[in-house]
């Protein structure tokens, strides 16, 4: 029994370190344009085939704890005014479409910049895409204006339309690195409206996040000493049997 016990406070261990990297990225990307804060589920697993014969009757479930999905919070972040004119936020559920070595990605940071050649891109350098591909200004280009529905203007005219898309289940996608998600069925964005010169804010919540922080942290611990104290429990009970058979 106590062998399954700390099998049991295992898994919760296990779960709670994982639990703890997910706050520990929250808190990391509190400052980062666009970010969307994570959290995770869990859900009780019980072992078919537990058998312990301690219990009045046999095959007495064993309940685990298990880590089954991480679920992104897509709700909105502070819209930031910075009157940048390649800052676009989104207002609603919609992405940007932005081309990286591995395939188009979908992220919500729009504080876009221009390379040397003119291309717009992240803040990573992946070119962010129109309805027709990147886009692309000339040196001499100013006056860029982005409209609610994300076409763009310039001095030299008409440069195409931002491509922005929604998801139908957000949270199929699959969160990359640099702040870009991946997977997912895009549509054109119905119920999405740009705005030129603001950012979109991290939707962390500091307080929220340090108040996890320190329950996952006091939990964990209280796992560890439970763990400890069945260790000494074990070390007693077979230092009285090995007194018992002297």
């Amino acid at each position: 029994m106590i062998k399954n016990a700390q099998l049991i406070g295992l898994s919760q261990q296990m779960a709670l370190q994982r639990q703890m990297d997910v706050v520990a990225n929250n808190m990391a990307n509190i400052n980062t344009t666009g970010f969307k804060a994570e959290t995770m589920l869990f859900e009780e697993y019980h072992m078919p085939v537990a058998r312990d014969n301690d219990f009045p009757t046999k095959d007495q479930p064993l309940s685990y704890v298990e880590d089954w999905a991480t679920i992104h919070d897509m709700s909105g972040g502070a819209m930031v005014q910075t009157g940048g004119d390649l800052d676009v936020a989104l207002n609603g559920d919609g992405f940007f479409a932005v081309q990286t070595p591995g395939g188009e990605r979908w992220t919500k940071a729009g504080a876009f910049q221009l390379d040397a050649g003119g291309n717009l891109v992240d803040a990573s350098g992946n070119a962010v895409l129109g309805e027709s591909g990147p886009i692309k200004f000339g040196p001499a280009e100013t006056g860029v204006l982005i409209g609610k529905d994300g076409s763009i203007s310039s001095s030299a005219g008409a440069k195409g339309s931002l491509r922005i898309v929604e998801f139908a289940n957000p949270q199929s996608l699959k969160r990359e690195g640099s702040n870009l998600y991946s997977g997912g069925t895009p549509v054109a964005a119905t119920k999405t409206r740009a705005m030129q010169g603001f950012i979109e804010k991290s939707n962390v919540s500091g307080v929220t996040e340090m108040a996890e922080m320190i329950r996952v942290q006091r939990a964990y611990e209280t796992a560890a000493g439970l763990a400890t104290k069945q260790d000494e429990m074990r070390r007693s009970a077979i230092q009285r049997l090995g007194d018992a058979n002297a």
